[in-house]
């Protein structure tokens, strides 16, 4: 047998496991794509998509959080961050009063923190502050009074940058309070969609 003879007979004997092993790769991808289907048709669903309330429901009303934290009109900020969200995210009518509504969403602030994480080297004021908001929630269909969501637990923690200079310290507090109102809204309302 020649060299070459021998070469490619040697390559034809490693063909044949190669071969069989994609086919082994290839009915285990077409298997789970199959079975990522079937989870689908199941009621699955990405994050974030949907909603799990009742379908019925065409008027929500949005009562202001009660604050029983220090911070001044933090309630709100974050009640009406959360209309906004719901309006954006939502079909619902959104109300101030309950009534007319179909279901009630009601809470109150019951911990805001604030605590630095980072510090400038040189000037040690902080640069970095970790905020924490803690919310009873509550959502309550109105004929039934059945409560579809509820958390009395509702945290909320975040990072933000702050300045080291005095002057952009006291001109970010506001753009800072609105950012976090809005990523707070935003993570209630999945948590209120998907029922989590």
């Amino acid at each position: 047998m020649t060299l070459v003879g021998f070469t490619l007979k040697l390559v034809l004997s490693e063909i044949k496991p190669m071969r069989r092993l994609l086919t082994i790769r290839l009915r285990l991808h077409w298997l789970l794509f199959l079975a990522a289907i079937g989870a689908a048709g199941c009621g699955y669903r990405v994050a974030g998509r949907g909603s799990a309330l009742p379908p019925h429901w065409k008027t929500l009303a949005v009562l202001a959080l009660e604050n029983n934290t220090t911070q001044y009109r933090i309630e709100q900020r974050l009640t009406e961050a959360l209309v906004r969200e719901l309006l954006a995210r939502t079909g619902y009518r959104v109300l101030a009063t309950p009534e007319g509504a179909d279901a009630v969403l009601s809470g109150e602030v019951s911990r805001l923190e604030a605590s630095a994480v980072l510090f400038d080297a040189e000037t040690g004021r902080a640069t970095t502050m970790v905020v924490t908001v803690v919310v009873k929630v509550r959502l309550v269909d109105a004929a039934s009074k059945d409560v579809i969501y509820r958390n009395d637990n509702f945290l909320f923690r975040e990072q933000y940058e702050i300045s080291t200079d005095i002057q952009s310290f006291f001109e970010e507090q506001d753009p800072a309070l609105d950012r976090l109102a809005h990523e707070f809204a935003a993570r209630l309302v999945s948590a209120i969609l998907e029922k989590f």
